[in-house]
């Protein structure tokens, strides 16, 4: 099935997440960001230093062959160890507001899953810290989830379609399949968010037919 990529998405997204997430973040106390997140070995500041080092080396230009693999994505944390935290708060603000125009300029929308990963992100951060609408800020959701749809096609996952609790139409994702029909998911909409990021699913209810959680990943 084809489909239409909206370039204008990805910006949208972003600033929107800009617009929540950093008025949080300049009132959090600086010893919280030590707490640890989600990603394996990554405590908040980190997680926020690989944001801002990724949407900024989108803005400048700087996207080398390998850029955004665990290697290259370590260094950059590393590399901003040193930095005060309001200058990695800085930097990423400067990300969220910059990058969206960049992407959609990218014809292939092959950094539309930056866009997606960096709220994903967002929602890491947000656990960490104890905060409430991880995965499911009420205004950022309503543009998330079609840009989850894109990518899961993008990164061809099996077709799916999810009739989520909180919304009154089903959420079609990923890609039909010969001999193979759609897959179903019933729960709520901040858990289809962590099936398909890899994030971990302590304490969630949802029902799931015809794929198995590892298919359904778009981050690897």
């Amino acid at each position: 099935m084809s489909y239409v990529r909206d370039p204008w998405l990805p910006d949208r997204l972003l600033r929107t997440e800009r617009d929540a997430l950093m008025p949080l973040l300049r009132r959090t106390p600086e010893a919280s960001f030590q707490s640890r997140t989600a990603c394996p070995g990554w405590t908040a500041r980190q997680v926020l230093a690989h944001c801002g080092a990724a949407l900024v080396r989108i803005v400048e230009g700087r996207l080398e062959e390998g850029v955004f693999l665990p290697e290259a994505n370590a260094a950059d944390v590393a590399e901003r160890e040193s930095w005060p935290l309001g200058r990695i708060l800085d930097e990423l603000e400067r990300g969220f507001s910059e990058a969206g125009p960049v992407i959609a300029e990218t014809a292939d929308g092959t950094l539309d899953a930056v866009a997606l990963g960096e709220w994903v992100h967002a929602g890491d951060v947000r656990e960490a810290f104890g905060e409430p609408g991880a995965y499911c800020g009420a205004a950022s959701l309503e543009l998330a989830l079609p840009l989850l749809s894109v990518t899961s096609r993008e990164r061809e996952t099996p077709r799916l379609v999810a009739a989520l609790e909180d919304r009154p139409s089903p959420v079609v994702l990923g890609n039909e399949l010969p001999d193979r029909p759609p897959a179903r998911y019933t729960g709520d909409a901040a858990t289809l968010i962590r099936l398909y990021s890899g994030r971990p699913l302590v304490r969630t209810r949802y029902e799931l037919w015809g794929a198995t959680e590892q298919e359904l990943l778009i981050y690897r």
